[in-house]
């Protein structure tokens, strides 16, 4: 009998204690709806659109401002890799490295990945607001959404607060904008403490035409061995379905952690094809729509000038493979693109994506 008392006292507590750490962990965490709005701050003297009016986007992961002098645990598969954190003065260096080539390039559109909000590996910082600081202050339109933002993460090399967004910088004015839920990763006892990846859409007007509709996303870089990826592909897809058959024009950018069809399999080194398949989930996107690069750029004799990433594993010592990109509605014109590697290698460990382009001249 006295067994049995102590048993079931055990099992009680046990219950206690565990119903008491999901309802902590549920209250530390982010929790967004599958589709809502987010805030736009734009001045009233930002200017509207025209038709036929020609733009440039540039699609950047920043890295938390990070740079390129750390291998962080996450960095390697085993998630040995011994930095948890950038030094102020590193964070210090990028920010005005990344200010050094937005005001070089004068994109009209900039979408961010990766950018810190209220992070402990960041001191805790706004960097989108710090990053707007140093920009002209034509600059005027932006928004952002989480992607991971906890008060709390019980991660060894974490253990405080987290917070990483995706940001969407405009000179032209922004109505709305709504952040869009992706699937997550199937990790029933950890996933509200992971990231919450997701896409984020805008309407900027048009002068007497449709709305310009302008996406930003960072899709999923850990989903060896799930089909999370090629399900959060199949969403983007969606979103991007609809808009095209209500006649939006519009453009995606974004870190798509997927390399395109072909040869870039191929390329990498053994340990690296780990991260992908070889059968790459992005590929109904290249099918479907405008994308720079484009299949038969990221497939040249030159498709080195199209890489993206520069993984900071210390075995790859330079950048090796494509997995950002802008995608374009077939009626956007598209004209001049490039990645820009040539200076800025050591900024971040992707590498600036740009394109210029034209809207449609008629609505």
């Amino acid at each position: 009998m006295k067994l049995r008392k102590v048993a079931k006292w055990i099992l009680i507590s046990l219950g206690i204690i565990l119903v008491s750490l999901s309802a902590w962990g549920w209250l530390v965490t982010y929790h967004p709806a599958e589709v809502q709005s987010e805030p736009v701050i734009c001045s009233d003297q930002t200017p509207i659109l025209k038709p036929g009016q020609k733009l440039k986007v540039l699609n950047w992961n920043v890295q938390f401002m990070a740079g390129k002098n750390y291998v962080f645990f996450y960095d390697l598969l085993d998630g040995s890799g011994p930095d948890e954190r950038p030094s102020p003065e590193d964070i210090t260096k990028t920010f005005n490295e990344v200010s050094r080539i937005i005001q070089d390039e004068k994109p009209d559109i900039i979408l961010l990945q990766e950018v810190d909000g209220g992070a402990k590996r960041t001191d805790y910082e706004d960097q989108l607001a710090r990053l707007l600081s140093l920009l002209p202050e034509e600059y005027s339109c932006y928004t952002s959404a989480f992607e991971w933002k906890a008060s709390f993460v019980p991660h060894p090399r974490i253990m405080g607060a987290v917070g990483l967004k995706i940001a969407i910088i405009s000179k032209y004015k922004i109505t709305e904008a709504t952040r869009y839920q992706l699937l997550l990763m199937p990790q029933p006892v950890t996933r509200q403490f992971n990231l919450k990846r997701a896409v984020l859409e805008v309407h900027m007007p048009v002068e007497n035409a449709t709305d310009f509709v302008v996406l930003n996303t960072h899709l999923e870089a850990f989903a060896q061995g799930t089909n999370t990826l090629e399900k959060q592909v199949n969403q983007v897809e969606s979103i991007l379905e609809n808009l095209t058959q209500e006649g939006y024009p519009w453009i995606m950018g974004g870190d798509f952690n997927s390399l395109p069809p072909g040869k870039a399999y191929s390329l990498l080194q053994e340990e690296q094809k780990k991260y992908y398949t070889q059968e790459t989930e992005i590929e109904p996107l290249f099918e479907k729509y405008q994308a720079v690069p484009s299949l038969q750029e990221v497939n040249s004799p030159d498709c080195e000038q199209w890489f993206t990433h520069f993984p900071n594993d210390p075995s790859v010592g330079k950048p090796d493979r494509t997995i950002d990109y802008i995608f374009l509605a077939n009626n956007i014109r598209l004209g001049k693109h490039c990645v820009r590697q040539y200076d800025t290698l050591k900024i971040s460990d992707h590498l600036p994506v740009l394109a210029e382009f034209e809207l449609p001249s008629s609505p």
